[in-house]
C-alpha cells in the first residue's frame, strides 16, 4: 500500500492525477500540497514512498526545495510532473537526485509507467528524451547546451533574472548577501558569454531554459 504524496499547485492536477493512481493503485494512500512548503512539512511527518512534484510552484524554489527533500530523506523516490522542456530541465533534476522527469502533456499509460518505474526504484525518462541522449553520443554529437555549463544556483538565478528580480529581491529570496548574488551574475556572463540581461534573455529564450509563467 504505497504512501504517495502529489505537489502541484493547481488542485485540478492533483485531483487528476489522484484520480488516475487510485485507479491502477486502489489501496494506494495519497496526500497533496500545494507549493515547496507544505510538502517539505509532510514529508517530515510521513514516510512517502513516492513524490509526484511540479517544478513551477508559486514561492518555490524547485531545485532547493529537492535538494532539501532528499536531504531528510535521501531514499525516497520524486517524479518531477511538469510543464517545462524535458530536454533542459530533466537532466538537472535527475542530477540532483530525482528518479524521473514526465511531462504533463504525457498520456495516462505513460503517466501509469512512470509510476511504476520510479517505485521499483528505477530511473524513467520519456521515449523521446531516451532518443535525444542517445543521439548526443558518438561524432555527430549536438552542440552543447550553454546554460548546461551553470550549476544549480547559477541556473536559478537566470530564472529570477528572467522574472524581472533585482539582485537585493534576489538576494532575499534566496537568503544570500547582495554581493554573493552580484558575483554569480558575474560568473553566468562569463560562462554564457553574454554582456548584458537582454543578450541573456534571448539566449534564455533560444534555448527553452526560462520557466514559464
Amino acid at each position: 500500500m504505497p504512501e504517495i504524496l502529489l505537489a502541484d499547485d493547481h488542485s485540478i492536477v492533483r485531483k487528476g492525477l489522484r484520480l488516475l493512481i487510485q485507479d491502477y493503485i486502489p489501496h494506494s494512500n495519497i496526500d497533496e500540497a500545494c507549493d515547496g512548503s507544505s510538502a517539505l512539512e509532510k514529508i517530515k511527518q510521513k514516510n512517502y514512498d513516492l513524490v509526484v512534484m511540479d517544478i513551477n510552484m508559486p514561492d518555490t524554489d524547485s531545485f532547493i526545495t529537492l535538494e532539501t527533500i532528499l536531504a531528510i530523506r535521501a531514499e525516497l523516490k520524486v517524479l518531477i510532473f511538469s510543464m517545462n522542456s524535458e530536454e533542459v530541465f530533466a537532466r538537472r533534476f535527475l542530477r540532483i537526485g530525482a528518479k524521473g522527469y514526465l511531462s504533463k502533456d504525457s498520456s495516462n499509460n505513460e503517466i501509469q509507467k512512470a509510476i511504476e518505474v520510479v517505485l521499483e526504484g528505477k530511473t524513467y525518462i520519456s521515449p523521446e528524451l531516451s532518443q535525444k541522449l542517445v543521439a548526443t553520443i558518438g561524432p555527430k554529437k549536438q552542440p552543447d547546451n550553454p546554460f548546461d555549463k551553470l550549476s544549480s544556483r547559477e541556473f536559478e538565478i537566470v530564472q529570477h533574472m528572467a522574472q524581472g528580480n533585482s539582485v537585493s529581491e534576489m538576494a532575499k529570496k534566496l537568503n544570500l548577501h547582495t554581493s554573493t548574488v552580484g558575483t554569480y551574475k558575474g560568473r553566468i556572463f562569463e560562462k554564457l558569454q553574454v554582456k548584458n540581461l537582454v543578450e541573456l534573455l534571448h539566449l534564455a529564450k533560444a534555448y527553452d531554459v526560462i520557466f514559464p509563467d
